[in-house]
Formats: C-alpha cells, structure tokens, sequence
C-alpha cells in the first residue's frame, strides 16, 4: 500500500490527536476516548488490516499532567507495514481494553497493570501476572523505591520464611562532588 494513500485514509477516518511518520515509521496519538474505536477500525477496515498486536507497553512520565503513555505495536501481515497507537493517561484515569478486539492483550495489560498501575477497564482479568499477590505498589514507576516496601528472607531461628517491612539506616541524601560526605 502507498504512504500517501494510507495516510489519507488515516485521516479522514480517525479522531486523532497528532499523526507523525518519521524514520519510516507511522505512529499516531489518540485520546484514551477513541482507543476503542480506532484499534477496531485499524484492525477491520480493508485499508488497514494491522490484524497483528505484536507488544503493549507501558511508559512513565513522572511530573507530567499525563504520567502514563500506553504505546500498541499493530502488524498489518497483508501490507507489511507497522503502526505504533500510543495514548496517555493519569494516574485516575483509565484506559479501555482491547482483550474483546485482540485476545492477546491480555497478558499485555495484566503486566502493564502489575508494573504501572493503569488500569484497564473491562478487563476480563485484571490481576497481578510477574509479582506477588501481596505486592506493595508498582515497580516500574519512577516514584517507586530501589529497595521496595518489604523484605522476604528466611529466619533461621523460627525456621520459616518472615516478611518484613524495610528500614532505611540514613535518611536520603544528596551527593555533590564537591561534599560527598
């Protein structure tokens, strides 16, 4: 299919917020809104066809008004061509899911939703998919501590795993070159 064609199609189609096509590569922004309609029309309409969900993945942008992007990687197998759909949320908004559309993004959004905190409404099963049911937060936010919020490790004189909170032996500090104490 040629560029030009696709491209106007795109944009007489859908609600976008900004198309760019830089390095050969066609990446668009959509509100959270329009996720649902646009994945569905990029997926059925006979110009298009991106029948191929290759990755969901998730982005934090710490001190933003929009804090999480959500980036989709669509395959089209019949034009051979690759779109990136990226959209971006808060950490109160929510983001619909495409499990209905692509049954493949449901460990997609179940590990976007363990390490983001995003969450994906209508999810068919939302739940917690590479930490443990137990788990504190989110590890791949920015705002999330190096060491965590709890300790596991094994007591030798209970003779059982223990679960602890971690406590910091200093305050937080930070380093200079010119006073590194």
């Amino acid at each position: 299919m040629k560029k030009k064609f696709f491209l106007s199609n795109f944009k007489n189609i859908f609600p976008y917020v900004l198309l760019s096509d830089k390095n050969n590569e066609i990446s668009v922004i959509i509100s959270p809104s329009s996720l649902l309609f646009s994945i569905t029309c990029l997926k059925k309409h006979i110009n298009f066809r991106y029948n191929l969900l290759s990755c969901i993945s998730g982005i934090d942008y710490l001190n933003t008004n929009y804090r999480f992007g959500i980036i989709y990687d669509l395959l089209s197998l019949n034009f051979n061509t690759r779109i990136r759909v990226k959209t971006y949320v808060n950490e109160v908004n929510y983001v619909d899911s495409i499990v209905s559309i692509f049954i493949n993004a449901n460990w997609w959004e179940r590990e976007v939703w363990d390490l983001y905190g995003i969450y994906f409404y209508k999810h068919p099963d939302l739940r917690r998919i590479l930490t443990d049911y137990g788990f504190e937060g989110y590890p791949m936010r920015k705002d999330f501590p190096l060491s965590g919020y709890v300790e596991l490790r094994y007591d030798q004189t209970k003779k059982r795993i223990v679960l602890e909170s971690v406590e910091l032996a200093q305050e937080f500090r930070y380093f200079t070159f010119e006073t590194p104490w």
